[in-house]
C-alpha cells in the first residue's frame, strides 16, 4: 500500500479495490445471522455487496448491490434527522441524549439524573424519536418518513410486511423500553403508535446501492448527489454525523473511531453506511453478524477502505479532495 503519506482519494481506482476487498472478504463466513427476528433469519447468509457513492454523483459497486433488504436500525439516522427538522435540536435535546452508552443496542437503559434515552441510535433513543415525527394520524406520519426516504434515495421505498409482523409480534423488549420511558414521560401514552411506526421504518426495503447513496446525501450537505433533491436541512448535518461518529457502532463505537475513523451507523440487516464528509458515501451489505450485531464482513471492508484510501478524519496524512 505504500507510505500513509502517499495515499490519496483517487476515484478511479475504486473499481480495483472494491472488487479486491470483495474477492477478499467473500469467503470469510464468521458470524451469524440475526435470528431474534424470525423473518430475518431467512436471509441467505452469503449476500455480499459494497457500494461507494461520491458526492459528484459518481457510484461504484460490486457484489449483490441490488439485493434488497430491510434497513432496520440504519433508519435511525435518517428519522432522527427528520424529528430535528420537525421539532429543533434544543426540543430534541430534551427528549434523547448524544452520548454514547457502552451498552449493547437494545439495552433497557435510560440516563439515570435526565431520564432521557441515551442517544437516538439505540433502541430507546429510536423510539423516543419516531414518537416525535410530526403527522394528523398514523398513515400521514409513514408516508412522511416513506417520502423522506424517498428524498435520500431517489426512488420510491415501500415497508416489507413480512418483517414489520414479525418485528411487531416479537418486539416485547423493545415495548418495556416504550413503557420505560412513558413513564418517565419521554413519549406519550400512544406506545402502539409509536412502536408500529418504529418497526415500520426498520422495515423499507432497500439495497446497498440505496445506502451509499443515502450516506453520499449527508456527506453531500444533505443533497442527494444523484436527484440533486434537499433531502434534510444542512444545519443538521453536524448533529447527525455526530452521533453516528459517537454513538453508531453502539458498543463497538470506541473501536470504530479508532480504526475506520468516520462517522457509521449499523443495522442487524447486515448494513452498515459510512460517510466521509464532502467527499462519500460507503454502503455495505453482509448479513453474517458478530456478537454486538455488526455485519462482520461490512467492518473489515471499511476498515480496509479507510486504510487503503486514507479516510480516517483525524489522519494527518488524508488528502482533501477526491
Amino acid at each position: 500500500m505504500g507510505n500513509p503519506e502517499d495515499l490519496e482519494i483517487v476515484p478511479s481506482s475504486f473499481p480495483e479495490v472494491l472488487k479486491d476487498l470483495h474477492s477478499q472478504y467473500k469467503s470469510l463466513e464468521e458470524g451469524v445471522v440475526a435470528n431474534y427476528i424470525p423473518e430475518l433469519a431467512k436471509v441467505n447468509p452469503n449476500l455480499f455487496s459494497i457500494c461507494i457513492a461520491t458526492v459528484d454523483g459518481q457510484i461504484y459497486e460490486v457484489g449483490d448491490y441490488q439485493q434488497l433488504f430491510t434497513i432496520q436500525s440504519i433508519s435511525k439516522v435518517f428519522v432522527y434527522g427528520q424529528a430535528l427538522e420537525d421539532h429543533g435540536r434544543d426540543y430534541i435535546l430534551t427528549r434523547v441524549g448524544v452520548e454514547p452508552t457502552g451498552e449493547a443496542f437494545n439495552a433497557i437503559i435510560l440516563d439515570e439524573q435526565s431520564k432521557r434515552p441515551y442517544n437516538p441510535m439505540v433502541n430507546a433513543g429510536a423510539i423516543a424519536t419516531t414518537s416525535l415525527i410530526k403527522g394528523s394520524g398514523p398513515t400521514e406520519r409513514l408516508n412522511r418518513l416513506l417520502d423522506m426516504y424517498r428524498r435520500y434515495i431517489g426512488r420510491d421505498v415501500f415497508v416489507d410486511i413480512s418483517v414489520f409482523t414479525s418485528e411487531r409480534s416479537t418486539g416485547h423488549r423493545n415495548r418495556a423500553t416504550a413503557h420505560l420511558m412513558l413513564n418517565f414521560g419521554m413519549i406519550d401514552q400512544n406506545i402502539e403508535e409509536a412502536l408500529d411506526l418504529y418497526f415500520q421504518q426498520c422495515s423499507v426495503m432497500v439495497n446497498c446501492r440505496d445506502l451509499a447513496v443515502m450516506a453520499a446525501t449527508l456527506a453531500n450537505k444533505g443533497i442527494n448527489p444523484i436527484t440533486k433533491e434537499k433531502a434534510v436541512d444542512n444545519r443538521y448535518i453536524k448533529d447527525i454525523l455526530s452521533v453516528m461518529y459517537t454513538c453508531g457502532m453502539y458498543n463497538f463505537a470506541g473501536e470504530w473511531a479508532y480504526n475506520v475513523g468516520i462517522p457509521a451507523k449499523s443495522g442487524v440487516c447486515g448494513g452498515i453506511i459510512a460517510v466521509v464528509p464532502n467527499q462519500m458515501g460507503i454502503g455495505v451489505f453482509s448479513p453474517l453478524l458478530d456478537v454486538r450485531g455488526n455485519s462482520v464482513r461490512g467492518v473489515k471492508v471499511c476498515e480496509q477502505l479507510s486504510q487503503r484510501l486514507g479516510l480516517h478524519l483525524f489522519d494527518c496524512s488524508r488528502q482533501e479532495g477526491i
